[in-house]
């Protein structure tokens, strides 16, 4: 039952995981430790130091219980990030250093915890990545686990009947949890799409929005609720019209799901036999198996970033080769696009630099060119996980053709060490850039005359294009990826790089945009590389239309002059085509 004279409220969040729930909320309020300092006497060391590793103990336990209820539920692959959790728990130099300290400073164990760990908690969240960020409320799970168990509080794991979480953040290890009941969906206050607790609704087909500022403090348990997990909006105490709509559009969904499963394993092939590769955007090892489950043709970006979290120097050549192998093993015989670690801007780096505008400055391929031998031990990592011949290599932020030709001189050079140790590698592995700066758009037809493939990055082009800081929410409006300049600059680049008979793809926001897809493929892209829940969608539209169509919607929408005129002949076209995906 919804409060008495509270209206209908709309809120806008970040879609996580799809599906559509109507139902009651449940405010979920985490234990947050209240922690005061205070000094132990002499005679209190060795007692303290039993607590803290009875908590450390009991730690353990739950998280190997998580990890065993994770395995059980979704196998092996969805749960290393439990696994990570246990090294965690178990990392010698951490807790020897908060027990030397207790020691020497005859601080309380719980002040030592939180001191600690928010150091490093403290250098994720600095970073303006977001990926970082989410990593780093993982670290906060194992810290806040660790307190509580000091502190001896009971964790919250039933909720009675079928309830919607609402929180201002979940932890994957809660997700879990609660999973164990009837939950109909999650709302966080923060978060993105590829935190842990987003991949695991994803895993569990629970739906999710993420990102809701304020809902926390809106929201009581028992009030009504929509959450749409796939465009991120969420409803607050509803009216019988907008259930009605929300309930319909539901079971318009549920019908779309049904037809989308059988086209999994068929090609991304329009109706005159014009192919896309339609391939997955990856971040973590979690989401091999649910690409597989999408139906995606390989992995057209992995992001090679989540390497460095947590970590104080860069990877070793053998530590980055295992993982390399097990991404290029997963998806054989299709291909997996690794990235060179695109580091500095907003991306997170084992190193802080201060720089008075970081997303112009050191970052990308400048960073690992003046690093030759980081580079190297990933080219060779990479090369060696390239063995079965189904692995290339994406080179971020590249400006101009020395950096690249540079590039190739390292590879050159990664290739004759491997020969030296007899490591196999694929000899002609694909070398391809990213274009996501003006200056390489401009270029494309000279880099392609460099490289085996372009991949368009569609988020940093467009803010570079439009002088627009897509996180500054001031302008965030201004970010425009149907404004005229940027789908003219997008034929610029594909037209200039085929010159050169290389394939051009995307794999930026905007490949995953049903909207976008007609458009894209008439612009002439050869390939779309999307976050794995699009894929589906996107087959589907891709499958449903003539290339022929194609390009006659892309040269009216070339011929448009603002992004408004562009989005409403595009939307009325996909409900023409399309009646049976619903669009707001």
């Amino acid at each position: 039952m919804d409060r008495i004279g509270k209206k209908e409220t709309r809120l806008k969040g970040i879609a996580a995981s799809p599906g559509i729930a109507i139902g009651p909320v449940y405010l979920f309020r985490k234990h947050e430790p209240t922690i005061q300092t205070r000094t132990i006497e002499p005679e209190e060391i060795e007692k303290e130091i039993n607590r803290l590793q009875n908590s450390l103990a009991r730690s353990k336990k739950e998280v190997t219980k998580v990890l065993d209820f994770a395995e059980n539920k979704l196998g092996r692959d969805q749960s290393k990030i439990f696994e990570a959790q246990l090294l965690l728990l178990e990392d010698m130099v951490l807790f020897e250093e908060i027990f030397k300290r207790l020691r020497n400073e005859r601080k309380n164990a719980e002040y030592l915890v939180q001191d600690e760990m928010e150091k490093y908690h403290r250098l994720m969240m600095a970073s303006h990545d977001q990926y970082t960020r989410e990593r780093a409320e993982d670290l906060l799970d194992v810290e806040n686990r660790i307190l509580r168990n000091l502190e001896e509080q009971k964790l919250v794991s039933r909720i009675d009947g079928s309830r919607v979480i609402v929180t201002h953040n979940l932890a994957a290890a809660d997700a879990l949890i609660f999973s164990r009941n009837e939950v109909m969906a999650y709302v966080t206050e923060i978060g993105g799409a590829t935190s842990h607790m987003a991949l695991l609704a994803r895993a569990l087909k629970i739906p999710a929005v993420v990102g809701a500022h304020q809902i926390s403090l809106l929201a009581s348990t028992d009030d009504n609720i929509i959450v749409d997990g796939y465009d991120g909006t969420i409803v607050l105490y509803p009216g019988p019209d907008t259930t009605e709509h929300y309930e319909k559009k539901k079971e318009q969904y549920h019908i779309f799901e049904e037809t989308l499963a059988p086209l999994r394993d068929l090609p991304a092939e329009t109706l005159d036999g014009h192919c896309i590769k339609l391939a997955a955007n990856v971040e973590l090892e979690e989401e091999l198996e649910f690409i597989k489950m999408q139906g995606a043709d390989g992995i057209g970006l992995y992001r090679t970033e989540s390497l460095l979290l947590g970590e104080e120097v860069f990877p070793s050549e053998e530590e980055q080769y295992k993982i390399y192998y097990r991404i290029a093993e997963s998806v054989y015989p299709k291909d997996a696009i690794i990235r060179t670690f695109d580091i500095g801007g907003d991306k997170f780096m084992s190193q802080s630099i201060k720089e008075h505008n970081p997303f112009l400055g050191w970052r990308g391929v400048r960073v690992m060119l003046d690093k030759p031998q980081v580079f190297l031990d990933q080219l060779r990592a990479i090369l060696r996980a390239s063995s079965k011949k189904n692995v290339a290599i994406l080179l971020p932020m590249v400006t101009n053709i020395k950096e690249v030709q540079l590039t190739k001189q390292l590879l050159e050079q990664a290739k004759d060490d491997l020969r030296a140790r007899k490591i196999a590698f694929d000899e002609r592995i694909k070398l391809g850039v990213m274009v996501e700066v003006p200056a390489a758009a401009i270029t494309a037809d000279h880099l392609g005359h460099e490289v085996d493939f372009l991949s368009i990055g569609t988020n940093d082009l467009i803010q570079y294009l439009l002088a627009v800081d897509r996180g500054n929410d001031i302008v965030s409006d201004l970010f425009q990826e149907f404004h005229p300049a940027v789908i003219r600059f997008l034929r610029r680049i594909i037209e200039r790089g085929k010159q050169k008979r290389t394939w051009v793809g995307m794999c930026g926001q905007m490949a995953g945009n049903p909207l976008a897809t007609i458009l894209l493929i008439g612009l002439g892209l050869d390939e779309l590389s999307v976050v794995p829940n699009a894929v589906p969608e996107i087959k589907k539209i891709i499958r449903s239309i003539h290339y022929t169509e194609a390009i006659h919607v892309a040269e009216r929408v070339l011929m448009m002059q603002s992004e408004d005129e562009i989005i409403s002949y595009l939307k009325n076209l996909m409900k023409r085509k399309f009646p049976d995906i619903p669009i707001e």
